[in-house]
């Protein structure tokens, strides 16, 4: 009641044109990753179905590639599905692929991505996916493979120790075929067998995970040893471009040491 109260009045308005002001002269995250978490729980409390939640949950995201445009973030990457997630029930996973879908092919298409040239991405074990969906997910990334202004990473059938073990897997092939000397493997060389080594920065500045919780559930594990996190109790469907502006906020105030 008091959310809707301050919307009415436009409290909120002013709130977002004073946030936007504090942020405007100070350094800005290049890479934002979001943990899109509480789709559910926000559906149930409505007492809906949970993929309503899903829904709306997807909806959200095409508010915050304008959000995230508008304030000059170059690179985001969002946590939709884990490995783990296969776990759910049955009908809830099957209409989450289905939005996926809806999703996907929807991209093919939307004028933003295009002119604002988002490079679009879907990282995780794809092969874990529905045929079509996978076929889909080619020709998204193959739409966009050329375009360098902007990124957009979804992590779907997604894991942060998955990504790791594929990514020795990799490598010791590799090492098998003589292609690669043991002696020449460091940290650097390791991260180019990530699923993020498409990007320019590999490395988020930022980590937000929304609902409450405070853990990284997997999320981005080797990329997000010197990362900022920032946990908001906010379910996702109902996160707001002030909650983003609070986050990145809540960034600049910190003295980033990088372990120095």
């Amino acid at each position: 009641m008091l959310k809707a109260l301050l919307s009415i009045t436009g409290v909120y308005k002013l709130y977002e044109k004073w946030l936007l002001h504090q942020l405007k002269n100070n350094p800005k995250p290049e890479h934002v990753a979001i943990i899109l978490d509480g789709n559910r729980r926000w559906a149930m409390e409505k007492d809906l179905d949970p993929w309503f939640g899903h829904e709306k949950g997807a909806e959200k995201v095409e508010q915050l590639l304008d959000w995230c445009a508008k304030i000059g973030v170059k690179t985001i990457t969002i946590y939709a599905f884990s490995t783990e997630n296969f776990r759910r029930p049955k009908n809830e996973v099957e209409e989450i692929m289905r939005i996926a879908a809806e999703r996907l092919q929807k991209i093919l298409t939307d004028e933003r991505i295009h002119r604002n040239r988002i490079h679009v991405k879907v990282i995780g074990r794809i092969n874990l996916l529905p045929e079509h969906l996978q076929k889909l997910i080619a020709e998204v990334e193959n739409a966009t493979a050329e375009y360098q202004d902007y990124y957009l990473n979804i992590a779907f059938a997604y894991g942060g120790r998955a990504e790791i073990v594929d990514a020795a897997k990799r490598i010791a092939d590799k090492v098998r075929s003589n292609e690669l000397d043991p002696e020449d493997v460091n940290e650097s060389l390791f991260e180019k067998f990530l699923y993020t080594s498409h990007l320019p920065k590999q490395e988020p500045d930022l980590i937000v995970r929304t609902s409450g919780e405070e853990r990284l559930s997997g999320f981005l594990l080797w990329q997000s040893a010197y990362s900022e996190l920032c946990f908001l109790d906010v379910y996702w469907p109902d996160f707001r471009f002030i909650d983003l502006l609070r986050a990145i906020r809540t960034f600049q105030k910190r003295k980033r040491r990088f372990g120095a």
